[in-house]
């Protein structure tokens, strides 16, 4: 904005004005300056403009310029220190921004950010009707926003592209993307898109259990649009009614509230149990006899219960898509993953290092949403037995818990490291170079004596080596109950991992040893060998526009905050 200012003129109009006059005095002298002193002193000039006379650095230049401040100030034709260009025959260059063709700043303005046509505005007044061009309002839609054709129709009905985003996409962009609802351990996922000539709000839903390959449902809970009046209008979408008032509140940074004004549109005729009957149709796609597990049955009631208390106020959390690595061993992102009686969950498939992590979006009253579901290591890769072993959960479990016991030697065994460092550090401490040596060697017959024989170190490095191919046979073991039996016959990869399980309310939590299974980029399984289960994920596919996290750092940031919410 600084340079605009200075080519404009915009800022020293004043000092124009004087040497103009001073150079009109002086057409006399024929003493032409070289282009060296002219760069210098033009250079002085611009200093002046952003920073001379008590200014605040560039923008000082943009702040002192008034709305009938005029762009012809700074205009002249002038050269060579401020003689005219006698011999010049061709039309005049243009000596700043303003002289330029009307159809050239359109095109340059347009290509600006829409945060900073407000301050091209404060420039000139030449640059405010410039402003006015819808051809830059509607690019600006378009590239930010991703609005094409319906541009055109909010047009037609009398509403400008300008009033679109000044009115409508610029005030509420920072509530799209993706958010978790604080609903307690059942969390959600809300997508909040322009959609169409609205701005709309979708919770997403896991298909019916079991067919975690369906694609995911979606529920509007609200809309902002400029159809009715000249200003943003807000509109809760909850309920069978049809859309009624609402209102959106921005709490702070990445969280914001939404509030229903006429909840009495939520209501149905038939009372609460005609509400219960319609909520668990599209919930579980089944009426409740149909459901003959009597703990299941009392599980949805407690999500009906627990969940109908939101349908008044809500507040979301932002949360975003994991960065995506090449060494990644699949693209990470958003999975649908069947969890036994409590159905359908989302989680969060990312890659720290070595690990792989899914961490829960919606949750259920055991282990809620934000809890890591899964943990999986990804530097203990299992070697699968032939097809015949594979049925037998007793050859599975004895590879599994061979990892597992070498991962739990390996903690003890750092444990020790780091207990006799603490002590030979506070033991040197209070001196006694002597006891120190006695510690290290104690420590060193420790180390040698904890460590893993030769047999255990040659497993692991055989198992590293050995890499299965790239597709192998793969079947459940009997005995392990899935809901789904329509899972992949092939994988490509094994690995050691473990999964978070708790009594109700999250009492007690503890990670237990299971089998990471890696079907292909879409697809994964986690075989949990103490509850006798497997979880077949299969990935949203859904594009989800404003959500990809702009650094590792927030988006690990974000995980660490997702698990404070619910613990």
């Amino acid at each position: 904005m600084a340079v605009c200012a200075r080519l404009c003129g915009v800022g020293q109009s004043r000092r124009c004005r004087r040497r103009q006059r001073h150079n009109q005095q002086d057409q006399a002298s024929d003493s032409d300056m070289d282009e060296e002193e002219e760069e210098r002193i033009v250079g002085q000039k611009q200093g002046d403009v952003g920073g001379g006379g008590g200014g605040g650095g560039p923008e000082s230049g943009v702040a002192t310029a008034g709305p009938g401040d005029a762009c012809e100030y700074g205009s002249g034709h002038v050269n060579r220190g401020g003689f005219p260009d006698r011999t010049s025959t061709g039309p005049p260059h243009p000596q700043s921004l303003a002289e330029l063709p009307p159809e050239l700043l359109v095109e340059i303005v347009s290509l600006l950010p829409g945060t900073a046509l407000p301050n091209v505005a404060l420039v000139c007044k030449k640059f405010r009707q410039i402003l006015n061009t819808e051809t830059i309002w509607r690019r600006r839609c378009m590239e930010e926003f991703g609005m094409k054709d319906d541009l055109r129709k909010m047009e037609v009905g009398g509403v400008s592209s300008r009033d679109l985003y000044v009115k409508l996409l610029h005030p509420y962009r920072h509530i799209l993307g993706l958010w978790q609802p604080d609903i307690g351990p059942y969390g959600g996922l809300l997508n909040v898109v322009v959609d169409g000539l609205f701005i709309i709000g979708w919770m997403y839903l896991p298909p019916h259990d079991p067919r975690v390959e369906d694609p995911m449902r979606r529920r509007p809970l609200f809309r902002i649009h400029l159809l009715e009046s000249n200003k943003a209008t807000v509109e809760c979408m909850y309920g069978h009614k049809g859309p009624h008032k609402g209102d959106i509140q921005t709490v702070k940074k990445d969280e914001f509230s939404t509030k229903c004004n006429q909840t009495d549109y939520h209501r149905m005729p038939g009372g609460r149990q005609e509400e219960f009957r319609t909520w668990l149709e599209e919930e579980w796609g089944r009426t409740l006899e149909e459901i003959f597990h009597e703990h299941m049955q009392e599980l949805i009631l407690m999500k009906f219960i627990y969940t109908s208390q939101y349908d008044n106020c809500l507040t979301y959390r932002r949360i975003y898509l994991p960065p995506a690595m090449p060494s990644d061993l699949l693209p990470p992102g958003l999975f649908k993953g069947t969890y036994g009686s409590h159905g359908l969950e989302i989680v969060m498939l990312s890659f720290i290092g070595t690990y792989a992590r899914a961490t829960k979006l919606t949750g259920d009253p055991n282990v809620p949403a934000g809890q890591p579901t899964l943990d999986v290591d990804l530097r203990r890769p299992v070697v699968l037995p032939d097809l015949e072993q594979q049925r037998n959960i007793e050859e599975l479990s004895r590879l599994v818990m061979g990892v597992h016991e070498e991962v739990q030697r390996e903690d003890q065994q750092q444990a020790m490291d780091t207990s006799a460092a603490a002590r030979g550090a506070a033991e040197g401490a209070t001196g006694g170079a002597s006891v120190a040596e006695g510690v290290e060697e104690d420590h060193v017959t420790c180390s040698d004596s904890c460590q893993p024989g030769p047999s255990t170190t040659t497993t692991s490095t055989t198992t590293t080596s050995t890499s299965p191919p790239e597709a192998q046979p793969f079947v459940l073991p009997l005995g392990v109950m899935a809901r789904n039996e329509v899972y992949p016959r092939t994988c490509r990869k094994c690995f050691y991992g473990t999964g978070l399980i708790a009594g109700h309310g999250f009492t007690s939590p503890e990670r237990t040893p299971g089998l990471f299974v890696l079907f292909d980029e879409d697809r994964f399984g986690f075989i949990w060998l103490e509850l006798k289960s497997f979880s077949l994920y299969s990935r949203l596919m859904d594009h989800l526009a404003h959500s990809h996290a702009p650094n590792m750092e927030r988006f690990e940031a974000m995980l660490m905050n997702m698990q404070s919410w619910t613990s």
